[in-house]
């Protein structure tokens, strides 16, 4: 079944137009659970209730409102909101071209894959490839849904995804949190700490090693519970032992590279990407 656009655009930079469509990049699988009455196992049913009324409000009977103060708050109409909303426009607008290097994740809030509309084959990959060759992302203005994004174009997987980004405003100054400058570390225990890293690093990135292993048991217990299997439950792991020498435990550390386990298939597809590095360390030796 081939994939649904959720959004249309056009990108421009400098008289070069693109119509392009936007396709969800990624969704998460959480698991998610329904509230019922213990006493009978139906889904309940929420409300909204007005304490100083004593009545339950039916959606009809709703307004939006803002709060400016404790507990005061200005009204919106509907018509109100929608006058303020962003120009509906398919337009993305190159502002400028960046290094991806100067661009911290934590802007990046949702990522969509971009694929050429009809007419716009040549010119998609011609600004996929200059800007792959060019090591370049760009940054533009895009609506979506009446609400003005900041957006990040890249080159990826030879073609191009589209970023939406948080505004610096919205992001939380790091400062403002304690990132332990009083402790003091020495070149010995750094030194160390380097020897761990290397030790348990790759080449690159493999993301069908890593499962959620949690969604998994809740499936399969899940499972147990529809086929109506006693169900034990397993005690808590013991906390990790506070460390109280850095040194000791970054010694006893070096050596103990853990391998999670996986199921045969994920280990089998881990095993075979790592022949080729296996091989070309083996020839280095």
């Amino acid at each position: 079944m081939a994939a649904r656009p959720v959004a249309s655009g056009t990108i421009s930079f400098g008289l070069v137009s693109i119509p392009v469509n936007l396709y969800t990049a990624a969704s998460s699988q959480s698991i998610s659970f329904h509230l019922l009455h213990a006493k009978c196992g139906n889904r309940i049913r929420q409300q909204r209730f007005c304490p100083v009324c004593n009545e339950v409000v039916e959606r009809d009977g709703l307004v939006r409102g803002y709060e400016f103060a404790k507990d005061q708050y200005v009204r919106f109409k509907d018509e109100e909101l929608e006058a303020l909303e962003g120009e509906a426009s398919q337009a993305i607008e190159i502002s400028e071209f960046v290094p991806l290097s100067t661009v911290d994740p934590i802007y990046f809030e949702k990522g969509y894959y971009l694929g050429p509309d009809k007419g716009g084959e040549k010119p998609y990959r011609l600004l996929a490839e200059a800007m792959n060759k060019a090591g370049k992302v760009a940054l533009a203005k895009f609506v979506m849904r009446g609400k003005e994004n900041l957006v990040l174009i890249r080159p990826a997987m030879a073609g191009l995804m589209l970023h939406t980004m948080y505004f610096a405003d919205e992001v939380r100054n790091f400062d403002e949190i304690s990132k332990g400058e009083s402790a003091k570390i020495n070149e010995a225990e750094t030194n160390l700490a380097i020897r761990l890293i290397d030790e348990l690093s790759n080449e690159e990135f493999r993301p069908e090693q890593f499962e959620d292993e949690y969604r998994q048991r809740v499936l399969e217990l899940v499972e147990q519970k529809a086929q109506g299997k006693q169900i034990t439950v397993a005690a808590p792991q013991a906390p990790r032992a506070q460390v109280i020498d850095l040194m000791s435990a970054l010694k006893e550390s070096l050596g103990k590279k853990t391998v999670k386990e996986k199921k045969p298939a994920v280990r089998a597809k881990a095993a075979d990407a790592d022949k080729p590095q296996r091989k070309a360390r083996s020839t280095k030796r």
